[in-house]
């Protein structure tokens, strides 16, 4: 053996620090690339000690997936969650805001001021969407929202989404866990998918876009998922970016024609610590083509001091003048000078160091009073103690930020939630001309007509420029329920003046669960018509944790060109100047539920028949019950009867829808008490709910009108175990309606639902 001579060690040595100086180069050039570039002027909160430079990162991974309902229902990594858990904590933002006057309450009720009835259109139909656990999630909150698309309504929550067909309320794709949409993808959008999600209906490409949140020990990462067409089923380019090792919270998206915008709200990695918002820009063009994509983010957080912001979201087909930056629109939390500080968002992919992110207006926001900014859960709900009050979330704008250019004029429409007259109330606003100035509040209120708390809300316009906001109600003496409130382009400024709907009414409250309810809702519009409102949110069937279920519902406020309505008289128009005088004595919490107003189709008799239903024993045939669909069964000798011999049954076979209903015309003088007899079996577990029976009031052309309840695999028990179910009818006293039986089931495992014994008297 060779001795080693110093010469040689020299020379090892050399090598070494060659390679060393060009590892050093090869980090610097990556920082360059990845790292801050270009010293920036930084907007609102100047000084933060994160850095005041262009921030841009590349998807660390991109491909396409197979189509999704071709792909499991769930991940590996779902499989593994835990039992029942809080989502992700919702770290507190500082509160620095001073309660001053709110000169622009609307505390009076449009629906009885001057005589005036209620004038908002009931839903066109309403369905339920995602129940606990939300596929993998066992988690509370839900965040649910949602978007429509051509054909389709596709909701997402913690942490599932589902697949609607938007004319019937069918479920065209059974509920699917976000993170399997990432399977096979790597990293930790495979693996440590958390939550937040966001879904986003792209009409302009006429793409769905899906979103969620990441990390392992702390949120690090946004995974975004594309779809190659418009069919909300198929495959989707999928994204992984990592955007630091900060704790990223409250992802929140908006399509623009030159790309996705997106605010966070930034912690420290423990999330003790508010950083303050930072904004994203991710390339819209190079996602839409499946290529690898890069964010820009022109400076880091803004720092502690700067309240959270949401990006505009694009409706309607008039885009925004050319080259006109994104707008963001702050939460107005200011100590002094309270105001919804506009920032513009400008851009360039190709140079990203010209990027910039600037405060372009302070338009001033009206007085008000904070919600419950200590607690945040101060929200009452019947039949539970101050201990399950539920989270108000009054410390930001709620989701969306609706942006419309009218040609005119350009507007964005927001929320918040506000105390006041002691409730809870919802603050709304619209800012006019935010891309091209001067940005002015063409109007805002804070809606609180009587005593019941309402927050949670989501506001939109349509083509027409009528605007509607869906929220959640509740008070000590009625569950929380969904419903939506509008006013037509007519209407006097500064009001809500077509009164409130009931979109959906709860027949439970949430205990426990950590207080959280929410964290946000969603009202998009159908880009068809442009006139649709769909609205998406949570409620409790009973008085229970850890067991939400979500609403999905459609309406309109006006249709054709917008006319006029009859409004209040002069005295009754809230203007910014301050709360009307002839303000009506606040009435108690409307009963209506989210079904149309009886209305009677002629003169009962004297004694109307004691039993509505015909042949509700199913005794000798099924007539004159109709039964359509491969999932629909009758028999006259089953197995597993209630009562007598006949029964129906539902699901089976995988992949099949089935539906038996019957007409009925129910006096107006009937109690409207329905009862009938269910029973489930299935070879699925109790964990999660793959197949379903839904129990519904249609019209006579077959429109949805009610779900009065929803069953699933999850109610299994052992075949002929019959339990028998109660529900009120009342409200559709006086009307002919289709009682019907629905059924739909996924691709695996067999349910079925049998149903015996129906009564309505």
């Amino acid at each position: 053996m060779k001795k080693r001579t110093s010469r040689k060690s020299a020379l090892s040595l050399s090598r070494l620090l060659a390679c060393l100086l060009c590892l050093l180069g090869l980090f610097l050039a990556l920082l360059a690339i990845s790292g801050p570039l270009g010293t920036k002027s930084l907007a609102q909160g100047a000084g933060n000690t994160s850095g005041s430079s262009v921030w841009v990162g590349a998807s660390y991974h991109n491909d396409v997936s197979p189509p999704l309902r071709e792909m499991p229902a769930w991940s590996e990594y779902d499989l593994r969650r835990g039992g029942e858990r809080e989502a992700n904590e919702n770290p507190k933002v500082p509160y620095r805001h001073i309660d001053t006057f709110d000169p622009v309450v609307q505390s009076w009720d449009a629906s009885v001021f001057a005589g005036r009835g209620p004038y908002i259109p009931v839903p066109i139909r309403t369905f339920d969407g995602i129940p606990f656990p939300g596929v993998g999630c066992n988690c509370a909150p839900p965040d649910p929202n949602g978007a429509v698309g051509l054909t389709q309504y596709v909701q997402i929550v913690n942490e599932g989404y589902q697949v609607f067909d938007k004319a019937t309320g069918n479920s065209v794709l059974s509920p699917r866990s976000i993170s399997s949409i990432w399977s096979g993808f790597g990293g930790v959008c495979e693996t440590g998918g958390s939550g937040d999600p966001v879904v986003l209906y792209d009409h302009l490409a006429n793409r769905w876009l899906i979103s969620q949140f990441a990390g392992a020990s702390t949120i690090t990462d946004e995974c975004v998922a594309i779809s190659t067409t418009s069919d909300a089923t198929g495959s989707y380019y999928r994204y992984g970016f990592h955007l630091g090792s900060n704790f990223f919270d409250y992802p929140h998206l908006g399509v623009w024609p030159d790309a996705y915008y997106m605010s966070m709200n930034v912690f420290n990695s423990s999330g003790t610590q508010y950083l303050g918002p930072q904004p994203f820009a991710f390339d819209r063009s190079k996602m839409l083509n499946g290529q690898p994509a890069t964010f820009v983010s022109p400076v880091g957080p803004l720092g502690g001091s700067v309240d959270p912001f949401l990006p505009a979201d694009l409706d309607g087909s008039r885009i925004p003048p050319t080259g006109a930056p994104n707008t963001f629109v702050g939460f107005p939390g200011q100590a002094t000078n309270p105001n919804y500080t506009t920032y513009h968002f400008h851009v360039d992919f190709v140079a990203p160091a010209n990027s910039t992110f600037t405060t372009f207006a302070n338009p001033p926001a009206a007085g008000f009073t904070a919600l419950c900014p200590t607690s945040r859960a101060c929200v009452p709900q019947s039949g539970v103690t101050s201990s399950n009050y539920l989270d108000g979330i009054g410390d930001r704008l709620m989701f969306r930020l609706a942006y419309r250019n009218f040609g005119d004029h350009e507007s964005v429409v927001g929320n918040f939630t506000v105390s006041s007259g002691g409730v809870a109330g919802i603050r709304w606003f619209e800012l006019r001309n935010v891309t091209s100035g001067p940005v002015t509040v063409y109007q805002q209120s804070t809606y609180q007509p009587d005593t019941t708390w309402r927050w949670m809300g989501s506001a939109a316009m349509d083509g027409q420029g009528n605007l509607a906001i869906g929220f959640s109600a509740s008070s000590s003496s009625i569950h929380p329920q969904l419903r939506y409130a509008g006013r037509l382009a007519t209407d006097p400024i500064n009001t809500l003046a077509q009164d409130e709907a009931h979109l959906y009414d709860g027949a439970g409250s949430q205990t426990g669960s950590g207080n959280r309810w929410g964290d946000y809702s969603s009202l998009t519009i159908d880009p068809v018509d442009d006139t649709t409102f769909w609205y998406t949110n949570e409620y409790y069937s009973s008085n229970t944790s850890y067991n939400w279920r979500t609403r999905i519902g459609s309406f309109k406020l006006a249709t054709g060109a917008a006319t006029p309505t009859p409004t209040p008289t002069a005295t009754a128009t809230a203007t910014a100047t301050a709360t009307p005088t002839a303000t009506p004595t606040a009435t108690a919490t409307p009963t209506a539920t989210a079904t149309p107003t009886a209305t009677a189709t002629a003169t009962p008799t004297a004694t109307p028949p004691t039993q509505v239903i015909v042949n509700g024993g199913l005794e000798g045939s099924i007539s004159p019950w109709v039964l359509s669909g491969s999932g629909a069964f009758y028999t006259n000798n089953g197995n597993y009867p209630h009562g007598g011999t006949g029964y129906v049954y539902f699901g089976v076979n995988n992949n099949v829808t089935g539906q038996v209903y019957q007409t009925v015309t129910i006096p107006a003088i009937a109690t409207g008490s329905l009862t009938f007899w269910f029973n489930c079996s299935s070879s699925e577990g109790t964990t999660y709910a793959y197949d379903f029976l839904y129990v519904e009031i249609r019209n006579t052309s077959g429109a949805l009108l009610q779900t009065i309840a929803t069953y699933s695999n999850r109610d299994k028990t052992t075949p002929g175990n019959y339990s028998q179910k109660s529900f009120s009818l009342a409200a559709y006293r006086g009307q002919t309606v289709r009682l019907q039986f629905r059924c739909t089931t996924d691709f695996s495992l067999s349910t079925t639902f049998r149903i015996d014994d129906v009564s309505l008297r």
